[in-house]
């Protein structure tokens, strides 16, 4: 195994112990500003990633590097006790706006990474690590690698839980948009589009081209993120 796939699941297993749990607390933490404390008083928003343990969602994150973790829990009941511009808040959008947090945070966390990881580019050391590889200096060459992997894992994460399909983040965001004709059909039949939906996610790690239209998505989200701070090293370097 290389050196460059060791930093890989690496850098997935990061993303289970530091990304996922960022991730959930956010679904937390915008329920309870919205008035729905039930995730805190679970003990959900925290950073502690055992906290938000799913084992087969975090099989998949170390696979494929597309997972999810146990769903935080939201009473949506609650969101009637907070009021946005003198309005109250609706089921469906604050819905929307909980499950939009998870998604948001791993972009967040993203353009993060991606700026520290230029803002490395702009020294010597690793600028040289980049073009030269482990044998410059395997430390900076490691770190870059690890933050790469990191950048792309999060954009990847925030891109597959925009998917819209229950239990993902992009099925409560679309239900904003959508009726209750819609959500009775997916109340009927959930069953069968969750175990469909898994088994799909599992198969994929025998056959990855079904992955590819997420993985184009990922680029294109990546790119448009790294536009935002590739200038640092050009101007600063």
């Amino acid at each position: 195994m290389s050196t460059e796939t060791i930093i890989k699941y690496a850098a997935r297993i990061l993303t289970f112990l530091l990304v996922t749990p960022l991730h959930e607390s956010a679904h937390g933490w915008m329920a309870k500003q919205l008035g729905d404390d039930t995730a805190e008083r679970q003990g959900r928003i925290t950073l502690n990633p055992f906290a938000h343990l799913d084992p087969l969602g975090t099989i998949l994150i170390i696979l494929t590097g597309f997972g999810w973790a146990n769903p935080v829990p939201v009473n949506p009941l609650l969101f009637k006790k907070v009021k946005k511009n003198g309005k109250r808040v609706t089921l469906r959008g604050g819905m929307a706006l909980t499950a939009l947090a998870g998604p948001v945070s791993n972009l967040i966390a993203a353009f993060v990474i991606g700026l520290v990881y230029n803002i490395l580019l702009c020294t010597e050391t690793g600028r040289m690590s980049i073009i030269l590889g482990a044998e410059y200096n395997p430390v900076m060459y490691t770190v870059m690698l690890l933050f790469s992997y990191l950048f792309s894992v999060n954009v990847g994460l925030a891109v597959f839980n925009l998917i819209p399909i229950p239990p993902l983040d992009g099925f409560h965001i679309l239900s904003f948009f959508t009726n209750d004709k819609i959500d009775r059909f997916v109340r009927d039949n959930g069953q069968i589009i969750v175990r469909g939906f898994f088994a799909l996610m599992l198969i994929s790690t025998y056959i990855p081209q079904l992955t590819y239209p997420l993985r184009w998505l990922q680029g294109h989200v990546s790119n448009l993120l790294w536009m935002a701070v590739s200038w640092i090293p050009t101007v600063f370097g």
